[in-house]
């Protein structure tokens, strides 16, 4: 899946701009919205957990299966 971020401000009548989206015109595209401040929590969530990777006792069962 081809994914592209842009950050933006609602304007007036909830009006978004983006600017120079590097895709063909007439693509349906999905487009998801999220408040800046909680996309930074999602992503503040999702790394603080990858210590859990990092674990030499399951790297070594699952090397050995």
């Amino acid at each position: 899946m081809l994914a592209y971020k842009y950050h933006s401000v609602v304007k007036d009548n909830g009006l978004i701009e983006l600017h120079e989206i590097p895709l063909p015109k007439g693509l349906k595209v999905e487009v998801i919205i999220l408040p800046e401040e909680e996309c930074s929590e999602m992503l503040q969530a999702a790394e603080s957990s990858l210590a859990f990777w990092d674990n030499p006792i399951d790297d070594a069962v699952w090397n050995n299966a």
